[in-house]
């Protein structure tokens, strides 16, 4: 091949048009500058910091030795197919059986099964905003058309359900959402949720793709309410979770779908033809996570909270920094647009992926910027640290934004 072939030109289109995940981005470029020797504190991947609770692994270790080692069947094994849908009756009120369920590869995996399975060239989905990165992008993959509806800083970030009802047009297939909320930590409370079911009831070809990968990491008294549990559209409602967040399982790789059979059914020829069966050691430890006691995931939530609360109070003190209160997930999630226009006199700051960038070639500090969850005023923070690294990471920040004028 000439090396002046404009290889990018062979890939296909639906590559080509493809953003990067600007998470998985700046995570890479904080692992570069590390290699070269800086501190950098990494606050930009959306990941755990604790280990996987101690009996999850060892059903993962007898997994090994008893033998699990072949295919697993495509949807999943059975006796965690049924531990998903008595999780699903338990902690959700909705009512699936083992049929309704197919175990994917993550909960990205999960979500971008469903949109494969329901979306044709053109459909519309609509995504409630600030969304995950990847939201919009398989979207883009489908053929279908993301219709982004934004939720206002004021209200704390949440889209309202008059702002949902005018996005419909006649080619809306799918809403999307997931609460508690990546980037903003928001949660869609029982009331806004059974209002934005009240609009999904009039339209019956509209489905929705609820997200509650972070279900358990939840600061409200009022704890968490799934939008499936709704009777009225429950045979539309596509609920998704995994054991990445709550049980601190990234890297074991295992989400799920709970929905209506046909849907899962397309879901599951689907994967057949892609990936087939997940992981079946992990599928071993998901059952021990999903069946088992919640007590490790309930600790790591606490943590999660006093870090909220130190973050949000530590960021309260940067000059012209907008904070919300998160809560849930492990993000904080400010508006820095009072910096766009300013310099520190050899880098200019014109949007979030400037304010980013150069904060972490000035200061070190990984965060994402926001313009790839839907929020360009704003700037992605995990709080899945120690406290000490949290609070040097805010005092940096602070320094740096000091040098702008």
């Amino acid at each position: 091949m000439s090396a002046t072939l404009d290889t990018v030109s062979l890939l296909a289109d639906r590559i080509n048009a493809l953003e990067e995940s600007s998470t998985l981005a700046m995570t890479k470029k904080a692992r570069e500058l590390a290699a070269q020797g800086h501190k950098v504190i990494s606050l930009s991947v959306g990941e755990p910091d604790f280990k996987t609770p101690a009996h999850i692994c060892e059903a993962a270790k007898k997994a090994i030795d008893d033998g699990f080692h072949g295919y697993s069947p495509v949807a999943g094994y059975p006796d965690l197919r049924k531990a998903i849908a008595d999780k699903f009756k338990r902690d959700n009120n909705i009512d699936w059986k083992p049929e309704n369920i197919v175990v994917s590869t993550g909960a990205k995996h999960s979500l971008a099964n469903v949109i494969q399975v329901l979306i044709n060239p053109g459909d519309e989905v609509v995504i409630f905003s600030p969304y995950w990165v990847s939201y919009s992008e398989m979207v883009k993959l489908a053929e279908g058309k993301a219709v982004v509806v934004d939720g206002a800083f004021d209200n704390n970030f949440k889209v309202t359900p008059e702002q949902f009802e005018a996005a419909i047009t006649d080619r809306t297939r799918i809403v999307m959402y997931a609460s508690p909320n990546n980037p903003t930590g928001s949660i869609y409370s029982e009331a806004e949720l059974r209002a934005i079911a009240d609009v999904v009831a009039k339209h019956e070809n509209v489905y929705v793709l609820a997200d509650e990968i972070y279900e358990y990491i939840n600061f409200t008294p009022e704890g968490h309410f799934s939008i499936g549990s709704i009777p009225e559209i429950a045979d539309r409602v596509i609920t998704v979770n995994g054991v990445a967040k709550g049980y601190a399982m990234t890297g074991w790789r295992i989400g799920y779908i709970g929905a209506a059979k046909w849907i899962a059914d397309g879901v599951e020829k689907l994967q057949g033809q892609i990936t087939s069966g997940t992981n079946s050691i992990a599928q071993k430890a998901a059952v021990a996570a999903i069946s088992g006691p919640l007590d490790a995931s309930m600790e790591m939530t606490k943590a999660y909270q006093r870090r909220r609360d130190l973050v949000v109070k530590l960021l309260k003190e940067v000059p012209h920094f907008r904070v919300n209160v998160p809560e849930g997930a492990f993000y904080a999630f400010p508006d820095i647009s009072y910096y766009y226009g300013k310099s520190d006199g050899t880098t200019a700051i014109n949007n979030s992926d400037d304010f980013a960038s150069w904060l972490l070639n000035t200061a070190y500090v990984s965060t994402v910027a926001g313009s790839g969850f839907g929020a360009p005023n704003c700037l992605r923070i995990s709080t899945a640290a120690s406290d000490e690294s949290l609070a040097e990471a805010v005092q940096r920040i602070k320094d740096a934004v000091a040098t702008l004028s």
